[in-house]
């Protein structure tokens, strides 16, 4: 079953079960995959909806982290179940320890050898880690192999 497709479903089942904080969350998301299918004037891929699904993710945790700033417990409350309803249709997320080994492999793939080759080793990275892993602990990483 296409992510897509499982999306719908949910949001049919939150329907049934009359959950409407679940269903709002999940229409959210479909808002936003239908809106990149009418601007490519084509159904989207798994890929590409995963890329929207994280989008979506990220958009969140830093609104989480505006709202535990402003000390507005209310909002994180919400924000937080908002992220824990779209993390079920992003893939297993990977360890620190299995990010570190693919840094590494890809830095000796590259032939990387000082921060100026940051941007080479990322670009190899990101496309083997999409999905499952932030790119802000990817990047981190990577500054933590590179002299």
């Amino acid at each position: 079953m296409s992510l897509s497709q499982r999306l719908d479903d949910d949001m049919k089942q939150a329907m049934r079960d009359k959950d409407k904080f679940r269903l709002t969350t999940i229409r959210m998301v479909r808002a936003a995959v239908k809106n990149q299918e009418i601007d490519l004037k084509r159904p989207l891929e798994d890929g590409e909806v995963l890329d929207i699904v994280s989008r979506e993710i990220k958009q969140r945790k830093e609104s989480l982290q505006e709202f535990q700033k402003a000390g507005r417990d209310d909002l994180v409350k919400d924000v937080a179940a908002e992220i824990d309803i779209i993390s079920v249709y992003l893939p297993a997320q990977l360890t620190e320890e299995e990010i570190k080994a693919i840094v590494q492999q890809t830095i000796q793939e590259t032939g990387a050898s000082s921060k100026a080759d940051m941007g080479k080793v990322m670009s190899a990275l990101m496309p083997k880690v999409k999905g499952r892993a932030d790119g802000k602990l990817v990047n981190q990483t990577v500054q933590q192999f590179l002299p």
